[in-house]
């Protein structure tokens, strides 16, 4: 078997993309209960994730590309280091030391990725994870990586798995997650199907580089969907807009029970993935308020992935997903009215096609020459201020080399000039969000995680305070409720 393979156009794209102050690696903390066995967890990386030849490769670059070349000198001790935080070893001390290491490029001469066991004092250990996109993206990550988990003792452990699956959400009413977990081919709708036919005639294409001639039939085809992008409106300036730096910043939020979501969401009208978003755009509404700024009519687009394998590609590495862009109502003051539009935003959504066509992009990039890469790159950049995941994961709690998993959280990188990253995920009843800023944006992001929480506990004191009934019309409880104080 030959030890070299020739990179993708898509993972090529994300190689390329690496900048000082937006390096492109996805970034995971799993907090756990108690220490991990280190022999299990080296046992645990050996058996799922060294299945994987992309993890004991390194990248090479010759006059003809990127390349995946075997690492003659890998040593999983390079990559699994241990590590001790200063002073109280707290949340804070954690969410600094994950910051540093955002910051901080992986070693080209080796395998691109690298996980810390961090000893803490908030109960157990914590492991940091850093994994460059050029391997895959998130969600196939997320999913090699659940793949070394086993059940609570004396339940089955997760063997045979493969590294990318649908997760179960529960019985979710959620269309969204079916766009982002299934095919395109089974799930999206018309217009999305449309762009995945280009998408398949591009994928043909790349397996026989030589047909020039299907080059230009296909090109003016990519010319068209690029120009589409091109002519969608930049969204509102905002202080989360601007030249990020290299000191990058995190923080994120204690856990809030699913049970305690999904009744206020049932109340209300909305699914969970509704009630998070919506909860998400009150918080950077309530930092701008506190900063002095206007937010009236303020709109921020944020860029989400959504997963376009094909049925077969369950187990697969490298990057197979689009992007939609998801505009978030900052600019509602009403938590009530704010949800509503964020639901009906999520509905429009469900029919979009932005996702293969990103897609179809990201190859024509990875393909073209650097400069005119980074114009096409920079053009998508340029229309967001925000990277956003929103992630469903295990119902039940899980358990990595003999450690209780209390609490996941994982970041996909923000290309060009985004500073912002938003990552909701929900795991054992439980649901949080973290936050990733450039320290010349965002110096605290704790503030704004702060507020996720206010914002959900004010839709749920609308549903105790108010009639349901009552609560299908924002503005006339917004009325009694400001009535009623004025008495």
């Amino acid at each position: 078997m030959s030890t070299r393979e020739r990179m993708s156009p898509v993972d090529t794209a994300w190689l390329r993309m690496d900048r000082p102050n937006n390096l492109m690696q996805i970034l995971g903390v799993m907090l756990f209960d108690g220490k991990l066995d280190v022999k299990r967890l080296k046992r645990a990386i050996e058996v799922h994730m060294l299945q994987h030849r992309r993890f004991v490769q390194k990248v090479v670059a010759d006059d003809a590309g990127y390349w995946w070349e075997d690492d003659a000198g890998f040593e999983i001790d390079r990559h699994l280091q241990r590590s001790k935080l200063p002073g109280k070893a707290g949340k804070a001390e954690l969410q600094a030391y994950v910051s540093g290491l955002a910051s901080v490029p992986l070693a080209p001469q080796h395998p691109l990725w690298e996980f810390h066991l961090v000893d803490t004092a908030l109960g157990g250990q914590a492991l940091v994870m850093r994994i460059h996109h050029c391997i895959a993206d998130g969600i196939a990550l997320v999913g090699v990586i659940m793949s070394m988990t086993e059940g609570a003792p004396g339940r089955s452990a997760r063997r045979g798995k493969p590294a990318v699956s649908a997760p179960d959400t529960g019985g979710e009413d959620d269309g969204f997650w079916h766009m982002l977990w299934h095919p395109v081919s089974e799930v999206l709708h018309s217009p999305v199907r449309s762009s995945a036919e280009l998408i398949g005639k591009y994928v043909d294409l790349l397996a026989h580089p030589v047909q020039i001639s299907n080059l230009l039939r296909v090109g003016s085809d990519i010319a068209s969907e690029i120009a589409k992008i091109a002519f969608m409106e930049n969204d509102s300036p905002t202080r989360f807009k601007g030249r990020p730096g290299t000191d990058k910043r995190f923080a994120w939020s204690e856990r809030i029970p699913l049970p305690e979501i999904k009744a206020v969401g049932k109340v209300l009208g909305g699914s969970v993935n509704d009630l998070m978003l919506s909860a998400v755009a009150g918080a950077l509404r309530s930092y701008l308020v506190a900063q002095g700024d206007d937010t009236d009519g303020v709109e921020l687009r944020s860029m989400v992935p959504v997963n376009l394998r094909k049925a077969g590609d369950e187990g697969k590495l490298g990057n197979r997903f689009g992007l939609v862009a998801m505009v978030l109502p900052v600019g509602i003051e009403n938590p009530l009215a704010r949800l509503h539009e964020t639901r009906a935003r999520m509905e429009s959504l469900k029919n979009s096609y932005q996702a293969a066509l990103t897609l179809t992009v990201l190859g024509a990039a990875g393909l073209a020459p650097k400069v005119v890469q980074q114009q096409v790159l920079d053009l998508l950049a340029n229309k967001a201020t925000a990277v956003m995941t929103n992630v469903p994961g295990p119902k039940d709690a899980i358990y990595l080399a003999g450690a209780k998993l209390t609490q996941p959280l994982f970041w996909v990188p923000q290309s060009g000039d985004i500073g912002l990253g938003v990552s909701i995920l929900s795991y054992d009843g439980g649901v949080q969000v973290g936050l990733m800023t450039d320290s010349r944006l965002v110096a605290d992001p704790q503030r704004i995680i702060d507020g996720f929480a206010s914002e959900f506990e004010k839709l749920l004191m609308l549903v105790l305070m108010v009639p349901w009934d009552r609560l299908d019309d924002p503005a006339a409880v917004e009325a009694a409720l400001a009535s009623e104080a004025g008495r």
